[in-house]
């Protein structure tokens, strides 16, 4: 019979798996509407898929997942960011996606199975795997401080790039229509919303280990 640490790691090569599937759908989609939307042309158009946040929240949880998947036993302090990371910001994008953004789609085909990967089951699977086979005991102060930081960089990333491109990933952080002193207080909102999760799953990973 098969131990846990052994299930968990087919879970976590799994979860990178069906990550790398929906990429590349998302790319191959992104590459057929070419002729349409902000970037109408390739490769610009594909290039610009790995600005949105949930890409590349995805691409963090596909990594630390196939990390795991090859040797479970991980304990750096960077490792443990990056792993509370992927869990926490793919559980952020799926309650903003489908609390705030999923209305706005109007996807079909490719685009449909891509969105449906991305933004729920990459996130379902990112936070079950946490819950059942953890690593435990590898949250904490440190780690929740310093797994602000990837967020807050895409933000200034996104503000900084939109300034020049005019192009912004998603309604709530477009400075052009709605300010910036709006965009700040939509991004403090989601920024408590990353830090009350990852405060939360710290101390749910404790009453978990024991």
């Amino acid at each position: 019979m098969a131990t846990k640490q052994q299930v968990g790691r087919s879970w976590f090569a799994g979860t990178a798996l069906v990550v790398a599937i929906g990429i590349v759908v998302q790319v191959f989609a992104t590459a057929r509407s070419a002729g349409t939307g902000f970037y109408p042309d390739n490769p610009e158009r594909v290039l610009n898929i790995f600005a949105y946040f949930t890409v590349q929240s995805n691409l963090l949880l596909g990594a630390t997942t196939l990390l795991l998947a090859i040797r479970p036993e991980r304990t750096s302090v960077l490792f443990r960011t990056l792993r509370l990371n992927g869990v926490l910001c793919m559980a952020v994008t799926g309650i903003v996606y489908h609390l705030v953004l999923a209305g706005l789609d109007d996807l079909s085909g490719a685009g449909a199975v891509a969105n449906l990967i991305l933004h729920t089951i990459t996130p379902l699977l990112g936070l079950i795997g946490w819950l059942v086979f953890g690593p435990r005991g590898q949250t904490g102060d440190r780690v929740v401080a310093w797994s602000i930081v990837f967020p807050v960089l895409w933000l200034v990333f996104t503000l900084i790039r939109g300034s020049f491109t005019g192009f912004y990933p998603y309604p709530f952080v477009d400075v052009d229509e709605h300010g910036m002193a709006t965009v700040l207080l939509n991004c403090l909102l989601v920024a408590l919303l990353f830090l009350g999760l990852a405060a939360a799953s710290t101390m749910l990973d404790r009453r978990l280990r024991r």
